[in-house]
C-alpha cells in the first residue's frame, strides 16, 4: 500500500510562537510600543482604505526609514533569530515525522502565514516545513524591499490549501492549480489535512479543511474563550493549550488524528481490493 502524505499546516503567530513576529525584535529597534506600531497600522488601513496586511508590510518599510534602520532580506531574516517558540515547538516536528512514519504515515509540514516569509525563514524551525507561504517583499538590486510579492490575509490564504491539495506549490502556477483535476490524482485529499491556527482570521482555511473532511484545530494561551467559541459554532473540531511538549493534549491529539487517517486508509485499500476481485470474477 502507497503511504498517505498528510499535511499538517500551521498558522505562525499566536499558533506556534506567543506573539506577532514583529514584537521582538522589529518594533523595538523603532523605540515604539507594540500598541503604537499596530495602531499606526490601523490608522493608515482606514485612512487609505488598504487591506491590513498591506498596511503593516507599508508601515514596516516607512517607520523603518523614519528611524534610519536598513531594511534588506538578510536584515529580516536576523530578526527571526529572535522570534520566541512556544514550549515543544522545536523538537515538535522530529517527533510527529518519527510517529507518522512507525505507522505508514508521510507527514509535512507547511506555513500559512500573514507575516514575513523572510522572518520566518530566520526561525530555528524554517527547516521543518516543505513550504512557507507567507506575505512578502520584492527586493531591489542593493536586497532593499521595495514592493509587497505577497500579501496574505485570511481570505487569500485559503488558496495555499488548494495548492497543497493538488501539489501545485509553486505560487506562479495558476494554470495547473485551476485545471480541473480527478480526485484520485490530487496529492493531499482533504482528509489528510490538519489545520492549525489560533484565531478567527484562521476560520476559513480551518472551515475549508474541517467541511471537507479535515480536520481543524483551535489552539490558544490563555484565554480560552475565542478558542472555545470557534468550536461552539462548529468551526473546528479540536480547542487545545498551544503546549507543543511531548505527552501534552497536543501531541496526543494530533498522533490520535494520524492514527485514524492510517486506519482509513487501511480500510479504503482493502475495499478497493475487494471491487477489484470482483471485477476479475465479472460478477
Amino acid at each position: 500500500m502507497k503511504k498517505p502524505i498528510v499535511a499538517i499546516m500551521y498558522d505562525f503567530d499566536k499558533t506556534l510562537s506567543p506573539r506577532d513576529m514583529q514584537e521582538y525584535s522589529f518594533i523595538p529597534s523603532l523605540q515604539m510600543e507594540a500598541g503604537e506600531f499596530w495602531n499606526k497600522c490601523e490608522e493608515m488601513s482606514k485612512k487609505h482604505q488598504m487591506d491590513s496586511i498591506s498596511a503593516y508590510m507599508l508601515a514596516m518599510l516607512q517607520e523603518a526609514e523614519k528611524s534610519n534602520l536598513h531594511l534588506t532580506k538578510e536584515a529580516f531574516n536576523a530578526l527571526g533569530k529572535d522570534v520566541q517558540l512556544f514550549d515543544g515547538v522545536e523538537s515538535w516536528f522530529k517527533r510527529i515525522n518519527d510517529y507518522g512514519n512507525s505507522i505508514g504515515v508521510q507527514v509535512e509540514h507547511y506555513i500559512l502565514s500573514s507575516g514575513l516569509e523572510e522572518i520566518v525563514e530566520g526561525t530555528s524551525i524554517a527547516k521543518e516545513f516543505k513550504k512557507i507561504y507567507a506575505s512578502k517583499y520584492v527586493y531591489n538590486d542593493y536586497d532593499e524591499p521595495i514592493w509587497p510579492a505577497m500579501v496574505v490575509n485570511y481570505t487569500s490564504k485559503t488558496q495555499f490549501i488548494f495548492r497543497i491539495n493538488k501539489g501545485v506549490l509553486d505560487v506562479t502556477d495558476n494554470k495547473t492549480l485551476n485545471a480541473s483535476m480527478a480526485e484520485e490524482e490530487k496529492r493531499v485529499p482533504f482528509t489528510n489535512m490538519i489545520y492549525i491556527g489560533d484565531g478567527f482570521t484562521d476560520v476559513p482555511c480551518m472551515k475549508i479543511v474541517r467541511h471537507n473532511g479535515g480536520h481543524s484545530i483551535a489552539v490558544y494561551n490563555g484565554d480560552a474563550s475565542a478558542a472555545q467559541d470557534m468550536i461552539a459554532h462548529d468551526r473546528v473540531d479540536f480547542v487545545l493549550k498551544s503546549d507543543y511538549r511531548e505527552n501534552t493534549e497536543m501531541e496526543t491529539t494530533v498522533k490520535a488524528i494520524l492514527d485514524l487517517i492510517q486506519a482509513q486508509e487501511v480500510a479504503e485499500d482493502i475495499h478497493n481490493n475487494h471491487i477489484q476481485r470482483i471485477q476479475k470474477k465479472g460478477v
